[in-house]
């Protein structure tokens, strides 16, 4: 099992990126698909949640109406499209890979930076 994100870096207040995660070994569609963020000291925070046939989505308060997330069955992965940015959006970025098949079953990918400065 892998999830792989990508598309993390620096960019400025107001910015954007968009952030992936490539899931393999687990069957993709089965699966609610989450992004969570951290920052040093702080817990992990929920930002997004996507249900495993996409017509479900969810946010975190502090992303309404900036961060949309999307997901293709077709090609495995999860993205996260984020406008607006603000410095208090800069965090290590997780995907998170969540089920319940007889018991839960979660999966986690090593995280992306994004870091919101001028």
């Amino acid at each position: 099992v892998q999830l792989v994100e990508s598309g993390g870096g620096l960019v400025q207040p107001g910015g954007s990126l968009r952030l992936s995660c490539a899931a393999s070994g687990f069957t993709f569609s089965s699966f609610v698909m989450n992004w969570y963020r951290q920052t040093p000291g702080k817990e992990r925070e929920l930002v997004a949640s996507i249900s495993g046939g996409g017509g479900r989505t969810d946010y975190a308060d502090s992303v309404k109406g900036r961060f949309t997330i999307s997901r293709d069955n077709a090609k495995a992965s999860v993205y996260l499209q984020m406008n607006s940015l603000k410095p208090e959006d800069t965090a290590v970025y997780y995907c998170k890979a969540s089920a319940t098949i007889f018991r839960e079953i979660v999966y986690w990918g090593q995280g992306t930076q994004v870091t919101v400065s001028s």
